[in-house]
């Protein structure tokens, strides 16, 4: 299935999560995962919060920033992936001069799905 990123409405939150600023979003749901294409404007943030009963999956597209894992911080730039597991606590921080844009997946953990995965 191809999802259209282009052709959906950009959402717009402020103090996302707790976090400041504005995280702008299109956004993919259904019952197993959300998957985004995020954008924080400089000097934005999305809040510090844990996932229970998911994960998150940041690939930075562009920009730069940083994540609080765990309590330490991250640097983080275009390329780069960052991954917080179930029952761990994220934030992630727009310090740089432009945008910081990354495609984020969230997969719900103990949703069943009649389709098997066999690793290569």
């Amino acid at each position: 299935m191809k999802i259209f990123f282009d052709q959906m409405e950009e959402k717009v939150f402020q103090s996302f999560k707790g976090g400041e600023g504005e995280f702008h979003v299109k956004m993919y749901t259904d019952p197993r995962a959300k998957i985004m294409r995020g954008r924080l404007l400089p000097g934005s943030s999305i809040g510090l919060h844990t996932h229970e009963g998911n994960s998150e999956m940041i690939y930075i597209l562009s920009g730069t920033g940083k994540v609080l894992c765990d309590g330490e911080y991250e640097p983080l730039a275009a390329g780069d992936c960052h991954y917080c597991p179930m029952g761990h606590a994220h934030s992630l921080i727009n310090d740089g001069q432009g945008d910081l844009c990354f495609f984020a997946v969230v997969p719900e953990h103990g949703v069943t799905n009649s389709t098997s995965f066999v690793s290569p």
